[in-house]
């Protein structure tokens, strides 16, 4: 073991920090060379997963499968979003900057899970020391699977006939990437209970939050102001709340929509404080958006609207239903409807009400691709 002046130094303990006192010293008075709590390092594993916020949530079930495999691994993970992240689960979360890409290439890592494509991603696979490595490296300047176990996810990436084809969630899919199988692991998510926010809600009745806004890159998502009407004097008529949810871009609809129908909106809160609000909700209809994955983690029943996605890409848990249009989509990832009007408009209020429903009077659901 290492000393300073003759006294022992456990670097290689999970709780040791090196710039301050660990936590067995700050709250017992413990040292390195007596200490009961020392605990070696079982595995050094370092995950890649920058962004988007979506993409990262539904990426924390590995964290579940790794402290299963690995009791006493020291787990870091690199993103654009560190706050997204539960702190309680993960030793080492580092926002993406020159610090933390010094740091990680002057450090050793057993495991190397790359889960992006991003280039700077693929650079850092490239440049960091590790004995195994997984997921996405460069091949002439451009992504390419690091071994075979990432080929499937890689295909379906970059043809669409391939992506179109595909039966396997993307938490399967990334379970796959690091050479394990996906057995129903939840995501770790943090409901933020804790923080004391105060929502005047009647919880005698059911509480359905509507996510009425999917971003601006996927438009083609988009449902017009007239079928949330719809859906909303629909569940109003069953004497459910109705709960508009949002962010900032969405707040000109939802203000719109509660003028209409009287619809309950809050208005638009930082992340922490929406999360705590969708975590209020019994059920969420939402598009595939961030609403959509934060539903999932907070284990909420979820109608999920979508048309230009693989519906297999989603796994709701047994919790909710995929409800799409009643004509086919012919705008497979696409942006902008090639027709000019989106097919979310033959996806009628009345036919998400039916699953909302289903939700409500159902003690378990499975997630059916509705057509």
């Amino acid at each position: 073991m290492p000393e300073v002046n003759n006294i022992v130094v456990n670097t290689d303990c999970i709780y040791f920090r090196g710039d301050i006192p660990c936590k067995p010293n700050k709250e017992e008075g413990y040292h390195c060379g007596s200490c009961p709590v020392y605990t070696p390092v079982q595995k050094r594993i370092l995950i890649i997963k920058l962004g988007a916020i979506g993409d990262v949530i539904r990426t924390t079930p590995l964290i579940r499968k790794i402290r299963s495999e690995y009791p006493n691994a020291k787990i870091t993970w690199l993103t654009h979003t560190p706050a997204i992240l539960p702190k309680g689960a993960i030793d080492e979360i580092l926002k993406l900057d020159l610090a933390a890409v010094l740091y990680l290439q002057n450090t050793s890592f057993d495991l190397l899970f790359n889960l992006d494509k991003d280039k700077e991603a693929c650079a850092l696979h490239d440049t960091i020391r590790a004995t195994e490595k997984y997921g996405y490296r460069l091949e002439n300047g451009v992504a390419f699977p690091s071994n075979h176990l990432a080929n499937h996810k890689y295909l379906t990436g970059i043809f669409d006939d391939i992506s179109l084809a595909n039966k396997k969630s993307y938490v399967a899919e990334i379970f796959e990437i690091c050479g394990w199988q996906f057995n129903g692991e939840e995501y770790i998510f943090d409901n933020h209970e804790d923080k004391g926010y105060q929502w005047p809600l009647d919880r005698t009745k059911p509480l359905i939050g509507l996510n009425t806004g999917c971003g601006d890159r996927w438009t083609t998502r988009l449902w017009s102001d007239e079928k949330w009407v719809d859906l909303i004097q629909l569940l109003q008529q069953e004497n459910y709340t109705v709960v508009l949810l949002g962010g900032e871009q969405e707040d000109a609809r939802n203000r719109l929509l509660q003028e209409k129908t009287g619809a309950t909106y809050f208005g638009y809160f930082k992340l922490e404080q929406f999360i705590n609000l969708m975590h209020q909700m019994d059920v969420i209809v939402t598009q595939v958006t961030m609403a959509m994955h934060i539903s999932i983690a907070l284990r909420k029943k979820i109608v999920l609207m979508n048309n230009i996605f693989n519906a297999h890409e989603f796994e709701l848990y047994g919790r909710g239903f995929i409800v799409q249009p009643n004509k086919e989509c012919a705008c497979f990832y696409r942006g902008t409807c090639k027709y000019g009007v989106s097919c979310m408009e033959d996806l009628p209020a009345a036919k998400v009400f039916s699953y909302v429903q289903n939700c409500l009077n159902a003690a378990q659901e499975t997630a059916p691709i509705v057509s």
